[in-house]
């Protein structure tokens, strides 16, 4: 009886030990953020992005009629996507009272037309994420 728990042992073990993987080529594609007007020629076309978002939301933002001192600290995180045309489209809106909301969008939508990302060769939508604090 021994001998044939050992002969099973065995033939499930090698059945599991020789299974075959599969191997091949394989391609990664690497997703092209949008270009903001001005960093066209920027070796760092990503950091350029990121700092010229960062520049328009400082240099647009403004606190909303209403604001009170309840308001402070409020966080507001606006998800958009540069569209396939390059320009911005808001997804969600989280966060603080509907008007501290609307001013982060309004700052989000005035961002300028851009050119847009793209992955392969054809243009897609990127997602972004920004965090306002009032």
């Amino acid at each position: 009886m021994k001998k044939y728990v050992i002969i099973l042992t065995v033939l499930l073990t090698s059945s599991f030990g020789f299974s075959q993987t599969a191997s091949g080529n394989t391609v990664s594609s690497k997703e092209v953020a949008p270009v903001w007007p001005g960093c066209e020629n920027s070796a760092q076309k990503s950091n350029c992005f990121n700092q010229m978002l960062a520049k328009h939301i400082q240099q647009n933002f403004k606190f909303p009629k209403g604001y009170t001192a309840e308001d402070k600290g409020s966080k507001v995180i606006v998800s958009f996507v540069v569209d396939e045309n390059g320009e911005t489209k808001i997804l969600k809106t989280s966060g603080g009272r509907e008007l501290l909301q609307k001013e982060a969008e309004r700052n989000i939508l005035a961002i300028p037309k851009m050119k847009p990302g793209h992955l392969n060769g054809k243009s897609r939508a990127i997602k972004y994420k920004v965090p306002f604090t009032f």
